[in-house]
Order: structure tokens, then sequence, then C-alpha cells
């Protein structure tokens, strides 16, 4: 396995072979990275625990890295803090190395790469195609192989759109779970910190330690105590009437539904429903008032006539100082209407399965026509962060010569769910969990996994940790329920260790398992081999006095087996 060393050497050769200046508008001197790599090094040999170690990371410039200047690709607005912004700062905590600051559409408003004074970012597959934006190039330092993990915003695409464009995954979380302190806003009550990876298990880990509530950050949020920790199964996606796929190509509308065949072909349900109302509502982040949130972030800046100011960029947010707050107040309003709309449209459904942009157009184009162009990579993104969803976007094949892209849509706090969806289509094994929030249950019976109950576990969002069995101080009878269930009791002699499931559940839900739990069922602590202490069922020790002991099969499966004999 490289050692930190190693990735960076290998870092800055990939660097000097992709000879793509305009990703970076700070580059770290090789040589500062390969002291902080040694560093490394020896804390780990020291013991350390630092689960990034070693992972190259590529901040976009409008995120604060200490010592590093903040330029969000505009030259006088360029200051260099003395705190690196809490997301980074997590990263760095847990033994990443930061490459340098990427470039960027200036002030993160653009879906393009282009608008930018430090040059336009190529894309990484088709340098006359663009990368698209505004996380432009910490997503192209990931495509190119040079940093394993690029950090980019998202107000409404921006980790999504490029991650599309140049073959990787972006991973856009629900708005506020990573902090957004120390990052220059563009619309703060919708701004997202975003993670682009190869893969989604890298995407997973990073985004894992970013998140978190800050007090510096007013908009933070932790997560909830019912949160869902993994998906249902069968899991029920909803994608779009044909209507709703009219952008697209006949290409990308190919691949749209290869992607759905995929999740389909897992045993995932499919229904089509009206996007329309999600893609009316994404209009009102450009086309209504609500863009007045960017000229409260650096309007008055814009307003001084700064020379490196890009042009489309700034007409965009020096002309919102002209609304009127009535009709800011009327469109969030309506915002209001869209998000109860949505909640109602995708209720019963674990995510929504949507293409993740329109096209793939040239410099040239979008130099012709660059709001255009930007408004119709933005179709599908626009709405996710208003209607304050989560969305992992992942590679889908290609269309027209160029990458195409799909994204899984999900409410607030079920970001989770929609990993786990998105692994289906890039193949990979749903690995762990974004989050370590709720309890670990043990389960003994009728709640394992393949058994009549253990849809109450998937249905409350529970999530499958392990198998594994108890210390060798339990009982196991057959009780005559129905289902049939074991009852499982702790003996001072006679015992044995059984064969169990982990889940781990929301606070919440289990709050509800124990609120409907049957007689003679119930919860109490579980000692597993280990020697942890989990929760885990149980019965009352009366029902279990005439109850077959079943303790010698050391598992309620092994029973059931024995029973077909």
């Amino acid at each position: 396995m490289p050692t930190p060393t190693d990735r960076v050497r290998s870092a800055y050769r990939r660097i000097a072979e992709a000879d793509r200046p305009e990703v970076w508008i700070h580059l770290r001197p090789e040589q500062e990275l390969a002291v902080e790599a040694k560093a490394l090094e020896d804390r780990i040999a020291s013991g350390a625990d630092l689960p990034l170690a070693g992972t190259l990371v590529a901040v976009k410039d409008n995120i604060d890295v200490a010592g590093l200047p903040t330029t969000a690709a505009c030259r006088e607005f360029a200051s260099t803090p003395d705190t690196t912004a809490t997301a980074v700062r997590r990263l760095v905590d847990a033994g990443a190395l930061v490459l340098g600051k990427t470039n960027l559409d200036q002030f993160a408003t653009g879906l393009v790469g282009t608008r930018s004074p430090y040059g336009a970012v190529r894309n990484a597959l088709d340098p006359e195609r663009i990368s698209g934006g505004s996380s432009a190039g910490s997503a192209v330092a990931v495509a190119l192989g040079i940093a394993d993990i690029g950090i980019g915003t998202d107000t409404a695409g921006s980790g999504r759109v490029p991650a599309a464009l140049n073959g990787i995954v972006g991973l856009k979380p629900t708005v506020g779970l990573v902090p957004a302190t120390g990052v220059v806003p563009a619309a703060r009550p919708y701004d997202c910190v975003t993670v682009f990876a190869q893969d989604l298990a890298a995407g997973r880990e990073a985004l894992a330690e970013m998140i978190g509530p800050d007090a510096g950050d007013a908009f933070s949020r932790d997560w909830p105590a019912d949160v869902r920790l993994g998906t249902r199964f069968p899991a029920r996606v909803a994608v779009p009437t044909a209507a709703g796929l009219e952008p697209l190509s006949e290409a990308e509308r190919a691949a749209f539904h290869t992607a759905a065949d995929t999740l389909r072909a897992a045993g995932v349900r499919t229904l089509e429903v009206d996007v329309a109302p999600l893609l009316a509502a994404a209009r009102l982040l450009y086309d209504g008032a609500l863009v007045a949130e960017r000229y409260a972030a650096v309007g008055e800046f814009l307003e001084g006539g700064p020379e490196s100011a890009d042009p489309t960029v700034s007409g965009i947010i020096v002309s919102a100082a002209k609304i009127p707050a009535h009709e800011l107040a009327a469109d969030q309003h309506r915002l209001a209407e869209y998000r109860a709309a949505a909640r109602a449209l995708l209720s019963g459904f674990d995510a929504l399965l949507l293409p993740t942009t329109v096209g793939h157009p040239t410099l040239e184009r979008v130099a012709a026509d660059p709001v255009g162009e930007n408004s119709r990579l933005g179709t599908y993104t626009n709405f996710v962060n208003l209607l304050d969803m989560a969305a992992v976007a992942v590679p889908a094949g290609e269309a027209d010569g160029h990458a195409f892209g799909v994204s899984l849509v999900t409410g607030a706090f079920e970001d989770q769910v929609a990993l786990d969806l998105a692994a289906v289509l890039t193949g990979e094994d749903p690995g762990g969990a974004v989050s370590e929030q709720g309890i670990e249950l043990a389960v003994f019976g009728a709640h394992l996994r393949g058994q009549p109950l253990n849809h109450q576990l998937t249905d409350r969002g529970a999530r499958f940790v392990e198998e594994t069995e108890t210390g060798a101080e339990y009982r196991m009878v057959a009780l005559p329920t129905t289902p049939p269930k074991p009852g499982v009791l702790r003996v001072r002699e006679g015992g044995g260790a059984l064969r169990c499931e982990v889940w781990r559940i929301s606070r919440a839900a289990l709050g509800t398992f124990l609120v409907h739990l049957p007689a003679p069922m119930m919860l109490g602590s579980v000692t597993l081999a280990d020697g942890r202490t989990v929760v885990g069922f149980g019965c009352d020790a009366s029902a279990a006095e005439e109850a077959e002991d079943i303790t010698e099969y050391g598992g309620w499966l092994a029973y059931l087996e024995s029973s077909k004999d």
C-alpha cells in the first residue's frame, strides 16, 4: 500500500503529465507536502488513528485554507485566512493533505467552469468541452487522477454537474450537514460543501469526516433522531415520465433508461412521476427573486467594478440589487408551497432517479451563449437545495460521444439512502455508513435477513452491520407465536453462544419498536462475544418456562433448518 510520501510523489508526477495549469489557482510546492507526508508517517508509526492518512485533497478556492489565499476566482477579492474552513480542517485532522486551491466559476456562480480570470477549466476527458462548474478545478483534479478527493460547493448543481461531465461521483449532502464555516457564500441558505471522488467509498469516507454541526455556522444541522440509516428492500424509486425527459437527446434518454433498468434488475421498484413541479421550482433560483441572496453575499463588492470581475457573473449578481423585498417574500412563500408539493409527490418513495445534467457543450458553444448553455445544464439540479433535498451523482455511461450521469435524489437527511441506491448503479458494495448515529440492535429470529419480520427493520431505515454471536451465557427457546419466534434469556448456567445479527437503527425508530413490541418479547442489554454490549431482543422468563429449549442449535436459522428434517 502506498505511503503518504509515495502518494504525494505520484500526484506531482501526474500534475506534470496532465499539464492542466488552469485547474489550480494556488498549487502548493511539492516539498511542503513531502514534509507533511513524512510527519503523517511518523504519527501513524506512533499509533495515531488517521482514517484518511495520505488522502490528497483539492479545495475549491471559495473555501478557506489557512495560509493560502482565498480568491473566489476574483483577484481583487483575495485575502489570506488564518483559519481553515471547518469542513477542510476535519479532513486534515483525519490525516488528509491539501494539495492546493482550485479554479471555479467566479463567486461560485455558474455551471460551466469557464467564468474565471484564471482561465476556463477544460474537461478531463475531452479538452474541447467544458468541465462543468462552478467546482470545476476540484472535479477535474480528481478525474485526472491527481487528487483523491475534490472539495467543492453546490448551490445549484456545482457538486453534481462537473461529476457527470468528468465521469466521477459527486456527493451533495443535505443542506447544513457539512458546516459552511469558512466558505465564501453564494446563496447562503442553499449552499452546500460537497465531495468529488473516483468512487462512492472514497467519497463517503471523506463526507463522514466532514459532517457535524458547528457553532460558527448558523445554518449547520445535525442528524435528526429518526434518521434513516439504510434503505428498505425492495426500494421504491420514482423516475420521470417521458415528458420529464424531453430536455434530453435521444441518446441521453437511452442512457437514462439503462440506469433505471439497472435498478430494476437489482430488485428496485420504479414508478413514473410528473417532475414538472420540481423543474418549475428550479427556475426560482435565478429567474425569481431568490437571486437576491447572491447580491447579499458579494453584491456590494461587485458594485465597485473590480477589474477581474467576470461580466456574466457580475451582471447576474449586481442586477439583483433592484429586486424589491416583497418579491423576495413572495418567492419564499412560493418555495414553501413547492416543498410541500415535492413531499407529496415523492411520498412513499425512497428516492428519485434523474439525469444529472443535459448535454455537454464545447467551450466554443458556451462562449457564444454563456447564459443559455449554463441554464440548460442546471435543468435537473437547481431545485434540489431549494427543496431541502440530498443527492448523489454517479456516472452512467456515455451519450452523444460524451460522459453521461444520473443522480439519486432523496429527502433531507436521507443521504445514506441515496448512497446505497447509487452503489447499485456503480456496482459497489454499499459498505459503511456516512453516519454512525443510532443504536446497535441485536436480533435473533424473525427479524433476521430473509425472515418474515425483517421488513420491520428496513422499513424503519435500519442498517445491517454484521453477523456475530453472543457471549456464552444465553439460552434460546422456540416460542409458540405467529410467526414463530425465538426467546432469548441470559442464564447463570446451561447457556451457550447464540448466532445473531447486529443492525443500527435510529433512536426514534427503536422507540417505536419498544412501543409496539408484543408480549412476551422485550428489549434489554445483550453482551456479544467480543465484549460489546448492545440492545437486543429477549423474552419474559415466565414465557420460556414451557417453551422448547433450542440452545443446542446455536441460533434460530439452524433450528429452522433442523425442523425440515
